[in-house]
């Protein structure tokens, strides 16, 4: 079986490729923008950026049994694709995300209302935010007269390289708890259920789906049984940071108010983070036993331990930083910024303005 990824190289891509490869049957393709090699005989990467739709052309030109699509398109570059991947394949998986569904109350199942069928906010539903180009993208395959697509709907999915709280990666929470400084949560997302799942574990749901025919035309949402509210998710944080650091690290909850002047990720707070994210599912527990995945304590606690052996974080918004500083009072140190315009950026933002991101 010919399987081609796009995209990956994420939290769950990784993870789904490393399984694939151990079915030696499996010739399995992935893209890249750089040079990769693998010592694995049946992986294989193609050098090249999955959004030029001239590179997707080019490996199109062949017919593949399985596409699994991890990318991010605008819609409006969606609806010049998808024709191409149902066409060049006998089953496309398109990546979505249970963030298309609306403030439902109690356990969510794939029939759920979405967001975009459901909300009002005009000034929102104009844009093409994640979570309603997710959706719009969905309907495209709901219309298409070809039905050899599946689609998968993770919630948050964590691994050692993406451990998120709230609407913050690693490098907006865990950077300031190692540094010793106190981590700036929201008190409105604090008190919500959520759901996180190991990026091992939707993989293994994606592999059960593959070669399938009972899964095209369908939606599926691959998520943990278990839910907890993001201030017991913070306090698991805590407990094994505490262990492994030797220290606690302090936090603060903050309003709304407060807490969007040092957050752009507004639509995802007001349409996705205050909401409860139960899920109910019966409908992939037909292809994979969901009661063995990760527990959420477990899982973190293996992914901090892997963190923590060879640390690394992206890029630090030191703009961000500052204003959280001015709120808790503290002070970053000039050496943990690697050049001079974000040292007067940190200044500026830290001592002289009070400015909304």
């Amino acid at each position: 079986m010919k399987i081609l990824i796009l995209g990956g190289t994420g939290a769950m891509g990784v993870h789904l490729v490393e399984l694939l490869s151990k079915n030696e049957s499996y010739d399995i393709f992935v893209t890249s923008r750089s040079d990769k090699k693998s010592k694995e005989t049946n992986i294989n990467f193609c050098k090249g950026n999955a959004r030029d739709i001239e590179f997707i052309r080019s490996l199109l030109q062949e017919k593949w049994d399985v596409i699994v699509d991890f990318m991010l398109y605008s819609t409006d570059m969606f609806e010049q694709r998808v024709d191409l991947f149902l066409n060049a394949s006998n089953q496309y998986l398109y990546v979505s995300s249970a963030r298309v569904y609306a403030n439902n109350e109690g356990l969510i199942n794939e029939q759920s209302l979405r967001l975009l069928d459901s909300i009002t906010d005009q000034k929102y539903l104009s844009t093409d935010e994640y979570a309603l180009s997710k959706a719009r993208q969905e309907n495209l395959l709901f219309k298409n007269i070809l039905k050899n697509w599946t689609i998968i709907r993770p919630y948050i999915t964590y691994n050692s390289d993406r451990l998120q709280l709230g609407v913050f990666e690693k490098e907006d929470w865990l950077y300031r708890s190692m540094k010793g400084r106190t981590i700036v949560f929201s008190e409105d997302i604090f008190k919500k259920f959520s759901t996180l799942t190991h990026g091992l574990d939707v993989a293994k749901g994606i592999a059960s789906l593959i070669g399938d025919p009972s899964a095209h035309g369908e939606a599926f949402h691959i998520t943990s049984n278990e839910s907890k509210t993001w201030g017991e998710i913070l306090n698991i944080y805590l407990d094994v940071l505490e262990n492994k650091l030797g220290f606690r690290p302090k936090f603060m909850l903050q309003n709304m108010e407060e807490f969007l002047s040092h957050n752009h990720a507004k639509h995802q707070i007001i349409y996705d983070r205050i909401y409860d994210r139960m899920f109910n599912n019966n409908k992939i527990s037909k292809y994979i036993e969901v009661n063995d995945f990760y527990s959420i304590k477990n899982g973190i606690e293996n992914c901090i331990d892997l963190f923590l052996i060879s640390p690394n974080f992206k890029r630090i918004d030191w703009v961000k930083e500052a204003i959280k500083d001015r709120s808790t009072k503290e002070h970053a140190s000039i050496s943990e910024m690697s050049n001079t315009k974000d040292k007067i950026r940190y200044f500026v933002y830290r001592y002289l303005i009070k400015k909304k991101l």
